[in-house]
């Protein structure tokens, strides 16, 4: 089978086609703010006008005919992008007469990890910039063991880069500046019970600004902020008693992340999983492959439940396989 997925929750555009070997096709149009951060209504009119190019370029790589579903990404994410994703879904859905499915971005995020890597039953840290979660099966469903308080680690990073002048995407630049740090600021460290909390931690290293070095400033909050992430990992570790961490999301690319995250893992006997740097951030291929996981289960998505859901979470969609 072969189903085609589109995704578009916050800033990336992405589409693919997956079958259950490989990612056939896919083509992504990301959108970069002139300045400042994400605004979904500039985003949400840059994947309406870029929407048309995207599909046409995916079809031209692979014949429409031999689509079996088309999915999307339904939430969770920014309102205008998602109604801009699911109001195309529908349309090829219709035009082509063929099953629509709307996928949960979290799951889809987990599903295709453990697709590539081969992981069986993880422990996944699931880290993006607006979501940071500590996820894990039990029984038929997805649950949360820990997460964010207020925002998401990519936001934070994202939040601390554009405070030094830096332009978005901040996340790899701030890991760039962190690699010349030699000098480490102590700043909130905030854990409460599983979950945890970033917004101290960016006010209080823009503080820093005119006191310290910003190589110091981003090599500090990485150290700060991963390790808050990698101790509540390895806490759902120890409680589910699970031999496997995959790491999901486009901060899951940072290397000081997967070496600190690798260390633990080693030392408590766990493996850790990575999938490619391109499967991590959003992209279509992530939906497709959780669409045809659904397919291939009895899913269907109605047009009259393909609403979009901002809030959507991952424990609420039944896992059948």
């Amino acid at each position: 089978m072969n189903v085609l997925g589109i995704e578009g929750t916050a800033w990336n555009l992405s589409v693919a086609i997956v079958n259950e070997e490989e990612v056939v096709a896919i083509v992504n149009d990301p959108y970069s703010p002139k300045e400042g951060g994400i605004h979904p209504r500039e985003a949400s009119q840059h994947h309406a006008e870029k929407m048309p190019s995207l599909i046409k370029a995916i079809f031209e790589r692979f014949p429409k005919e031999k689509i079996d579903a088309i999915a999307f990404s339904q939430g969770p994410g920014l309102g205008p992008c998602l109604r801009v994703v699911a109001t195309a879904s529908r349309l090829l859905s219709l035009k082509l007469n063929k099953p629509l499915i709307g996928v949960n971005h979290c799951l889809a995020h987990v599903e295709v990890g453990r697709w590539k890597t081969k992981a069986e039953n993880p422990v996944a840290l699931y880290v993006s910039g607006g979501n940071s979660q500590i996820i894990a099966r039990r029984g038929n469903r997805y649950r949360v063991f820990g997460e964010t308080l207020d925002i998401g680690i990519g936001n934070a990073l994202d939040k601390l880069a554009r405070s030094f002048g830096l332009s978005h995407p901040g996340g790899p630049k701030i890991e760039k500046l962190a690699k010349e740090g030699k000098k480490y600021y102590p700043l909130p460290y905030v854990v409460k019970g599983m979950d945890f909390s970033f917004s101290g931690m960016v006010t209080a290293a823009q503080k820093l600004k005119n006191k310290a070095k910003i190589e110091d400033i981003a090599f500090s909050f990485q150290e700060t902020a991963f390790a808050m992430l990698t101790e509540v990992t390895e806490r759902a570790l120890a409680y589910l008693g699970y031999n496997e961490v995959l790491l999901v999301g486009g901060v899951g690319v940072n290397k000081r992340l997967q070496e600190m995250i690798d260390k633990m893992c080693e030392d408590r006997g766990a493996r850790l999983y990575v999938p490619p740097s391109e499967l991590m951030g959003d992209n279509g291929a992530m939906i497709a492959y959780t669409g045809l996981l659904m397919l291939k289960h009895d899913y269907r998505t109605s047009i009259d439940e393909s609403h979009v859901r901002s809030n959507f979470r991952i424990e609420e969609v039944e896992v059948r396989w």
